[in-house]
């Protein structure tokens, strides 16, 4: 399969198997990720592979953090907001924190570092859907939330780009049809 009928064909899915992919994917989603793009070649990126108890502990401080922004935790609602918050890190056998750190070079801007990072993560992505495996990039108030940056050894000004869920899909890919890039384009200088 080519590299643009893996685009075209990637999809994010939700719902994956309890079952551990090998390691040796995981490894290759990682070293795909170091071959992406990045700004003076600092290589910003840092990777935390989260499995069995690991995800767990990030559940408990995800459901911490709501908690304390929450103003009411007791009704029924709010429990099942929190239980809901603390088992989003078990949907995947696999959850692989990346992180944008900062380079210790002063050519560095820091949104190049995101964007470098960020297209690490799709490099992870693409050789994930090539290995048959099935992956969704979260984010949200978790990866901004300076206490679930410490657990990870992140200072607050350092960036919790994404959180890559990865296992086996348990349903099919969804179908995806984008808005023709035509209508997204526009050309300058050509007649």
């Amino acid at each position: 399969m080519s590299v643009f009928d893996v685009i075209r064909h990637r999809r994010s899915v939700g719902k994956v198997k309890p079952d551990m992919p090998p390691r040796e994917k995981i490894e290759r989603m990682l070293e795909a990720a170091t071959y992406a793009p990045n700004h003076h070649i600092t290589e910003p990126w840092r990777f935390i592979v989260l499995t069995g108890p690991a995800r767990e502990a990030l559940g408990e401080l995800m459901e911490q953090s709501l908690r304390e922004k929450m103003l009411e935790t007791e009704s029924e609602k709010a429990q099942a907001a929190l239980n809901k918050e603390r088992n989003k890190p078990l949907r995947a056998p696999v959850v692989i924190v990346v992180a944008s750190v900062k380079p210790e070079t002063p050519k560095t801007v820091d949104i190049e570092n995101v964007e470098a990072v960020a297209a690490a993560i799709q490099n992870m992505l693409l050789v994930a859907a090539e290995e048959g495996l099935a992956t969704i990039w979260r984010s949200g108030e978790p990866s901004r939330d300076p206490k679930i940056k410490a657990h990870f050894d992140l200072s607050p000004e350092e960036h919790i780009v994404g959180f890559v869920y990865v296992g086996y899909p348990a349903i099919p890919h969804p179908e995806r049809f984008p808005t023709p890039y035509q209508l997204k384009t526009e050309w300058r200088g050509q007649e």
